[in-house]
C-alpha cells in the first residue's frame, strides 16, 4: 500500500480533443447517443444527447438501480420469496410468463428483468420493494433528480409506451453509471442464456435480449428497449483494460443498427483514450492523531479513486495535492467523511475527493487511556 506525497509527477490534465458530433459521421442512424467513460462521467461523443426520447425497455436501468440499493439497504433480500400479484401477472409486451400467486426469489425475477427484460418480472419488484408501483415510480424519479438528471420523467417501471414517459441518451448513460457501481448488477446483465424454474414443468429459457453480451468482446451489460414508438434503443456497457464505457443510442430503425453503432462507439472509445489513475481508495493521502481513539494515529484515505480521462497520445505533467481535513472525533466509520483532498494542475483545482478513516475508529475506553497516558510521560512524549 503505497503513501501519497503531496507532490508527484502525473498526468497534465489537458482537454482532450475528442470529435465533435456535428464534425464527426460515427453515427449517422441513431437519433440521439452517447458515449461515456465510467468512472468520470467524461463524455467522449455525443449527438443529441439531451433529446427527450421514450427510452422502452431502457427504463429498466432506473428500475433495477433502484431495486439494488433497496437489497443493499435491507428492504428485500436476494433470497427472499415475492409472491407476484395478479397485476404483475398481467403486465404485457417480454415477459417470463408468471403466474398470479407464483412465488419467485428476488434473485430470480432479478434475472428476469436483465437479461429477458421482464416487465411482468420487474412489477412484482417494484410492488415488493414499494409497496405498488406508483410508489416505486416515485422512487425512480426520486433518483433521477437526486442524480440532477433533467431530462427524464417515468410512468412505469417497465417501458411500455405512455405519454408522458421520456429520457434522452445522456440520462440513460448516466443512470447506468450509477447502476454500475453495483458490480451484482453486472453478474446477471453479463449472462447470455439461463433458465428460470429449472427442471420444472414450467422451465423458462431466458435468452439475453442484448446480443453483444455474446457476440461482442468486454461487454458485459446492459439494457436493450424497443417499442413502435421508441425504437430500436440499447445502453450498453464494455470492460476493457481497467477502463469501462458506457454507450447508448435511441431511436434506432433496427437492432441491427443499434448493436453496429454501439459497438462502432466502444470501439472508438477504446482508441481515442485512456484512463489516468490520479489516486486510489487504497492510497494512504496523511495520518492523523485522534485524541480519545483506540488507535492513537489512524490513516486516512479517500472515499472514492479520482481517474482523469485523455487522449492517448498526452504526457506526463505535475499534480499537486492539498488536504483540508474537518473535525475528527470518535466514534467514526470507514465511509464517513472526515476530510477532502483537493488535487491541481498546474495550480488550479481540478478535482477533488472526500477523505474517511482506512479502518473503523472505536472511542478509547477510560483504562485505555489512563495506560496511554503514562506510556507517554515515559516514553517523554508528555514533559512536565
Amino acid at each position: 500500500m503505497k503513501k501519497i506525497v503531496m507532490v508527484l509527477l502525473a498526468i497534465l490534465l489537458i482537454t482532450p480533443n475528442f470529435v465533435k458530433a456535428e464534425e464527426d459521421t460515427l453515427i449517422k442512424n441513431a437519433k440521439s447517443a452517447i458515449l461515456i467513460e465510467a468512472s468520470t462521467g467524461k463524455i467522449i461523443y455525443e449527438k443529441n444527447a439531451h433529446e427527450k426520447l421514450p427510452p422502452a425497455s431502457m427504463t429498466k436501468i432506473a428500475s433495477m438501480l433502484v431495486i439494488v440499493e433497496a437489497i443493499e439497504d435491507g428492504v428485500i433480500d436476494w433470497d427472499d420469496q415475492i409472491t407476484v400479484s395478479e397485476n404483475a401477472s398481467s403486465m404485457g409486451g417480454s415477459q417470463i410468463l408468471l403466474e398470479t400467486g407464483e412465488k419467485m426469489s428476488v434473485s430470480d425475477l432479478f434475472k428476469g428483468v436483465a437479461v429477458a427484460s421482464g416487465n411482468d418480472a420487474v412489477v412484482a419488484l417494484a410492488e415488493a420493494v414499494s409497496g405498488s408501483v406508483d410508489e416505486f415510480v416515485k422512487d425512480m424519479n426520486n433518483k433521477v433528480k437526486e442524480l440532477g438528471l433533467k431530462d427524464t420523467h417515468f410512468k412505469n417501471p417497465h417501458g411500455l409506451d405512455t405519454a408522458d414517459h421520456y429520457s434522452s441518451a445522456y440520462d440513460m448513460a448516466f443512470l447506468a453509471k450509477e447502476l454500475v457501481k453495483h458490480t451484482k448488477v453486472l453478474e446477471f446483465t453479463s449472462i447470455y442464456e439461463d433458465y428460470l424454474r429449472k427442471g420444472t414443468d414450467r422451465e423458462f429459457w431466458l435468452v439475453n435480449t442484448n446480443k453483444l453480451v455474446r457476440f461482442k468482446e468486454f461487454v458485459d451489460g446492459l439494457k436493450t428497449g424497443y417499442t413502435k414508438e421508441a425504437g430500436y434503443c440499447l445502453t450498453a456497457t464494455s470492460l476493457k483494460n481497467d477502463m469501462r464505457l458506457i454507450a447508448t443510442v435511441m431511436g434506432e430503425e433496427s437492432a441491427t443498427d443499434r448493436n453496429n453503432e454501439v459497438s462502432n462507439l466502444l470501439d472508438y472509445g477504446y482508441a481515442k483514450i485512456k484512463i489516468n489513475k490520479i489516486i486510489t481508495t487504497d492510497d494512504i493521502v496523511t495520518k492523523v492523531k485522534i485524541d480519545k481513539a483506540e488507535a492513537k494515529e489512524v490513516d486516512i484515505i479517500p472515499i472514492d479513486s479520482v481517474n482523469v480521462v485523455t487522449s492517448k497520445n498526452q504526457k506526463l505533467g505535475d499534480i499537486t495535492y492539498k488536504i483540508k481535513m474537518g473535525k475528527v472525533a470518535p466514534p467514526i466509520n470507514k465511509g464517513d467523511k472526515v476530510g477532502t483532498l483537493y488535487i491541481y494542475e498546474n495550480g488550479s483545482e481540478i478535482d477533488s475527493v472526500d477523505l474517511t478513516v482506512k479502518d473503523n475508529i472505536k472511542k478509547a475506553s477510560l483504562l485505555k487511556l489512563y495506560g496511554r497516558y503514562l506510556s507517554d510521560i515515559v516514553s517523554g512524549e508528555i514533559n512536565f
